[in-house]
């Protein structure tokens, strides 16, 4: 594998540590190299200017009779140098007891007088040597040892790099505390995904700070409040379906089972009308079956998501639902009908659904030459309501809050047919398309259900 595979299978709070490791040590290793640099420079040019010094020093000492050879004084106080007197033959006079200083033709030339200073290392002897004009055609010549300036810098180094050692290692911990401490919130994050993956716990996350992890587990929370709050209501719903579709099959099980024994030799058998009656009662069973399975069909696709939008005319949806409530009804219910241009973004099936289930809902409650009102109209706010007012006794007032929940059945209804999922895919549908549905009294007396929905007052040019 290649490193930077090897690089991604390292955790992050690894990366972070390594990170933070590399950059310390590349600073640090820049700072201490450009410090050696520096002081080895200086120390360099001081100890040249030191030389430099003492050489013009001991050019300018008086001299001393040494037996019968006059040399400069300053050769009996070099102690920590080397120095001689090169005539122009490059023959050296140094005093006894002592080494010679190493020469090059550098210094013969200074002596000859064609060169003012020369200034250079010897490698063998480790020195440095610099050689200055003397009278008579001669050059004072004096080396003194690096070995002391040379130990000094092996120090420095030796101490830079223990610091940078420290400083990486100082760098790694702080990294790995920074890590560790920066990482938390997603360390929270991986163990709610693997909690919610592994046993389906959807508890919410500790939240701490404003930084953008903080706010990272607060739409995660969020996240997880939307799913919890999904599965509950698929769970209300497989409840309460069970609950609801289980009076009718048992009904009609036993309806069949009473069909089936007055068939079997020996058993009383049922008259003509009793048959008929039960088929009657089989017929109606099946039609309040396939209503049911309709509206929780209904249901679920309502829950799904909505994925297409198109323009619909909310007139025209009116008028289709209307249309069909219209074949459903009885001969003697009216409609008043007032549509005013209306047009949004959205499913017109689910619109036409809603608004059905509106008018089927007026028309059962309806008395008998009754009137069901169906109005269409703007409110000026950039939204329009749908209302459908019946002719019935209307809503009692311990039902109104929950006449839009899913299976609820008032008193009054428990008799008629339906399933008690026709409003609750009304308010979907509105709360479907950014609108809200509410109940209340109509002033007839009647139920009055309003569908608020935002749009236009006018359809979109296509």
């Amino acid at each position: 594998m290649d490193a930077p595979g090897r690089f991604q299978r390292v955790s992050l709070r690894a990366r972070v540590t390594l990170l933070a490791a590399f950059c310390v040590a590349g600073a640090v290793a820049v700072v201490s190299l450009g410090a050696y640099m520096t002081v080895s420079q200086n120390l360099r040019d001081q100890f040249d200017e030191n030389l430099r010094q003492r050489a013009q020093a001991a050019a300018t000492a008086p001299k001393v009779t040494d037996e019968v050879t006059q040399i400069p004084g300053a050769f009996l106080a070099a102690g920590d140098i080397r120095i001689g007197l090169l005539d122009q033959n490059g023959q050296m006079f140094y005093p006894h007891g002592t080494l010679s200083p190493p020469t090059s033709g550098g210094d013969l030339d200074v002596a000859r007088g064609s060169s003012l200073e020369n200034i250079w290392t010897d490698a063998r002897s480790e020195s440095r040597v610099i050689s200055v004009p003397y009278p008579d055609g001669q050059a004072i010549v004096i080396a003194q040892s690096l070995k002391p300036m040379n130990t000094t810098l092996g120090k420095l180094s030796v101490v830079l790099f223990v610091i940078s050692g420290l400083g990486v290692l100082v760098a790694a911990a702080a990294g790995t505390a920074v890590a560790r401490t920066g990482l938390r919130p997603v360390q929270r994050l991986t163990d709610a995904t693997e909690r919610v993956a592994l046993h389906g716990d959807l508890r919410p996350i500790p939240v701490s700070g404003d930084d953008e992890l903080a706010r990272l587990t607060q739409r995660f929370n969020a996240m997880l409040a939307a799913v919890a709050d999904s599965q509950e209501r698929q769970r209300r719903l497989v409840a309460d379906a069970g609950h609801e579709l289980r009076t009718p099959l048992t009904s009609m099980r036993t309806n069949l089972e009473l069909l089936l024994a007055s068939e079997k030799p020996g058993s009383p058998t049922l008259s003509d009308e009793d048959k008929a009656e039960i088929n009657d009662d089989v017929r109606a069973q099946l039609d309040e079956l396939t209503t049911l399975i309709g509206d929780l069909v209904e249901l679920a696709r309502e829950d799904a998501p909505q994925v297409v939008q198109e323009p619909v005319d909310l007139v025209e949806v009116v008028e289709r639902a209307l249309d069909r409530a219209r074949r459903r009804a009885a001969g003697d219910v009216r409609f008043d009908v007032e549509l005013q241009p209306w047009s949004l973004l959205g499913d017109s099936s689910a619109l036409e659904r809603a608004v059905l289930n509106l008018l089927d809902n007026a028309v059962k409650f309806s008395a008998s030459g009754g009137t069901v009102r169906l109005s269409l109209r703007p409110l000026g706010d950039g939204s329009a309501v749908v209302e459908v007012a019946d002719s019935g006794p209307g809503i009692a007032d311990a039902d109104l809050p929950h006449v839009f929940e899913r299976f609820y059945r008032s008193q009054e209804a428990r008799t008629l047919p339906g399933s008690g999922l026709g409003l609750a895919i009304v308010k979907q549908a509105a709360e479907r398309h950014g609108g809200a549905a509410y109940a209340g009294r109509a002033p007839e007396g009647g139920a009055l259900f309003t569908l608020r929905l935002p749009g236009r007052p006018f359809p979109e040019s296509h």
